[in-house]
């Protein structure tokens, strides 16, 4: 996992944040592997006084991208979020982050809200959203 963070530029967790969010009820940690190695995760984060939930964080290694580990964490992670009594799920996305953002949106995430200067970096960001229809 701390393998997965060192390929953030910035913003990445550190070992005692993943431990934290790894045993904190209100968070889903959900792993992708890829021939028998973890090639992926996504810190999904719920709270009691909100049926919204939100994707803190999504890594895929660049060794297995274009294989859609990517769009299997967050399909996921919205399936959990719809066990947990969720009806929507929000996330942050850098605005430079084309591969994600075109992801999102084919996942059916819109645009909530502009976030200039978001991350640590500076970098600009979006917050997007998206409607949770409950499980069949």
């Amino acid at each position: 996992m701390l393998q997965l963070e060192s390929l953030f530029q910035s913003d990445a967790m550190t070992r005692r944040t993943l431990r934290r969010f790894i045993s904190a009820p209100n968070a889903a940690f959900l792993v992708a592997e890829h021939q028998g190695r973890v090639m992926g995760n996504l810190l999904m984060l719920t709270r009691r006084d909100t049926t919204l939930a939100r994707i803190y964080s999504v890594i895929v290694s660049p060794a297995a991208r274009g294989l859609g580990l990517g769009r299997e964490l967050v399909v996921a992670a919205e399936n959990e979020a719809r066990q947990r009594g969720c009806s929507a799920m929000a996330l942050e996305v850098r605005v430079d982050n084309t591969v994600a953002r075109t992801l999102y949106e084919r996942l059916g995430y819109a645009l909530q809200k502009p976030l200039p200067g978001y991350y640590e970096d500076e970098g600009d960001g979006l917050r997007l959203r998206k409607p949770l229809r409950p499980a069949a």
